[in-house]
């Protein structure tokens, strides 16, 4: 059986041993961007390996073309799970120390965007882990590399003219991820012009999560997002945050609700504001 969106962490800790599980950890802060690097080698999974939001999950910045953290180039991706040991059997699964917002979800998605499909996000990321007393390590078992050569999934994404050409089409959906506040141009802000795209509805991606830390049952997010989207078909929808990161913890929660794909902007607002003459509200 293969999991595909959200995985327990009594599920994971019963297959430790098994080679074709892979952990990835993928805990960051955008306030000191070693701090998950410094965490992984203190203590994580045992086995897991860190995904690195900073390189590995991300490509250069393009200064006036691209956001903050743009996607790296796919053979570049292919590489690195090339270099990890991905192959078509392995049981990808990833955590961070935010529920999957930071960066847990954006793994997931880059998985599947490499045609990847058996990856999960660990429910209640590290702190469940922690709570039911399973063990953590410091050492990590090098894997035998492999050849990962999947086609891209490039309908996954939306690029800026996709979002462009839609925004304020009726038979289509754009939605903030952020919170709130972030949406109306109010709190901390990593960029430099606030608001929203014009056009844009609201996603909270918190909102997928319980008041423990974990996912929302499937029946509970369906019924959100279907109360978000009305007649528009998950596969019209598109949603965006302010890099490019966050809003996939919104993709994987409509996979764990069983409805399909959406589509991922992931220059997102960083790369929305380049352009003053692109409208924006707040």
């Amino acid at each position: 059986m293969a999991y595909t969106s959200v995985v327990q962490a009594e599920t994971v800790c019963a297959q430790l041993d098994d080679p074709e599980w892979l952990i990835l950890d993928a805990r960051f802060t955008l306030d000191d961007e070693a701090w998950g690097r410094r965490e992984h080698a203190r203590g994580h999974i045992p086995g897991a390996h860190y995904a690195d939001l900073a390189t590995d999950l991300a490509g250069p910045i393009v200064a006036g073309k691209t956001g903050r953290r743009p996607l790296p180039a796919f053979d570049t991706w292919r590489e690195t799970l090339s270099a990890w040991g991905v192959t078509p059997d392995t049981q990808v699964v990833v955590y961070d120390s935010s529920g999957g917002m930071m960066a847990a979800a954006r793994v997931w998605w880059m998985l599947r965007w490499a045609g990847h499909d058996a990856v999960a996000v660990l429910d209640g990321g590290l702190q469940r882990w922690l709570a039911l007393g399973y063990p953590i390590d410091t050492f990590v078992a090098p894997r035998e590399r492999t050849e990962y050569r999947h086609a891209e999934r490039s309908e996954l994404q939306a690029d800026i003219h996709l979002v462009e050409q839609h925004r304020l089409d009726a038979d289509w959906a754009l939605f903030d991820s952020r919170s709130k506040a972030g949406y109306h141009g109010e709190g901390v802000y990593q960029d430099p012009v606030r608001g929203h795209i014009a056009g844009a509805r609201l996603a909270d991606r918190a909102d997928t999560l319980g008041a423990d830390g974990r996912f929302r049952s499937p029946e509970a997010l369906r019924a959100h997002y279907t109360q978000l989207f009305g007649d528009v078909d998950p596969s019209r929808v598109i949603f965006y945050c302010g890099s490019g990161v966050t809003a996939a913890q919104n993709l994987v929660a409509l996979a764990h609700a069983g409805l399909g794909d959406a589509k991922h902007y992931i220059g997102s607002w960083s790369e929305w504001i380049l352009d003053p003459a692109r409208p924006i509200a707040r």
